[in-house]
């Protein structure tokens, strides 16, 4: 009875200590994952906080199971652990987006990417190298983010709206402009009202690119008016 008493012990402490170090780094990579999703949630980014939390997490699950599953049964510790680097990859190129030449989300899909390999270090119970990790996301889209918009660094997509007499001659116009510029034209609407033509389009610039647009946009007599839409940060 004794003996048996004492294996139970055993069991329950060994137990004890495999849960205790599971969940816990579970729990680290859920919250590392939620820092960064934060950070893009605040930013109004498509993947947020659960989202990066939810990947950071799986990605913990993932290499978690694969070492358990390969201690009781057998097996190469790594093999579920290498499905994730694919699986992320599937994720992220649904986060990027193509638009008549453009393309959109790819800072996303790299986030995703490397929140998975956090996700991994910290179920592998490296968590320095994950906190680092964290750390150096955090800085590459904070404050990279900030020198980029600061140094005129960052494309963005500026919107314009001129209003003239032709369109075709508007956009003939607005075709030499541009190419004078090396820029393109991106998502072109035009509508014809009493007498008047007005045409949308968008254009992807760093800000000095912009400055000269519109110079020269105010410059050309075909167009009665030109007005700036603003513009947005792209990824």
């Amino acid at each position: 009875m004794q003996t048996l008493q004492h294996s139970l012990d055993l069991l329950r402490n060994e137990m004890g200590v495999v849960l205790s170090s599971t969940l816990f780094r579970l729990l680290v990579a859920a919250i590392l994952g939620g820092i960064i999703g934060l950070e893009r949630e605040l930013r109004h980014k498509p993947a947020g906080l659960r989202t990066n939390m939810f990947i950071c997490f799986g990605a913990a699950m993932f290499t978690v199971l694969g070492d358990e599953l390969a201690s009781s049964f057998g097996g190469d510790h790594t093999r579920v652990a290498a499905q994730i680097i694919p699986g992320i990859g599937f994720i992220g190129a649904g986060s990027i987006l193509h638009s008549r030449g453009s393309v959109t989300g790819l800072t996303t899909a790299a986030t995703l990417f490397v929140v998975a390999s956090v996700g991994m270090a910290a179920g592998g119970g490296l968590y320095i190298t994950a906190a680092f990790a964290t750390g150096v996301i955090l800085i590459a889209l904070a404050v990279l983010g900030k020198l980029e918009r600061q140094f005129a660094l960052k494309s963005m997509r500026y919107s314009f709206e001129v209003v003239g007499k032709n369109t075709e001659a508007m956009l003939g116009e607005l075709n030499r402009i541009l190419d004078e510029e090396r820029l393109g034209l991106q998502d072109v609407r035009a509508v014809s009202m009493d007498g008047l033509s007005r045409v949308v389009f968008g254009v992807d610039c760093v800000r000095p690119e912009h400055e000269a647009l519109t110079l020269n946009l105010h410059q050309s007599t075909l167009f009665s008016s030109v007005n700036s839409l603003g513009g947005t940060e792209r990824e």
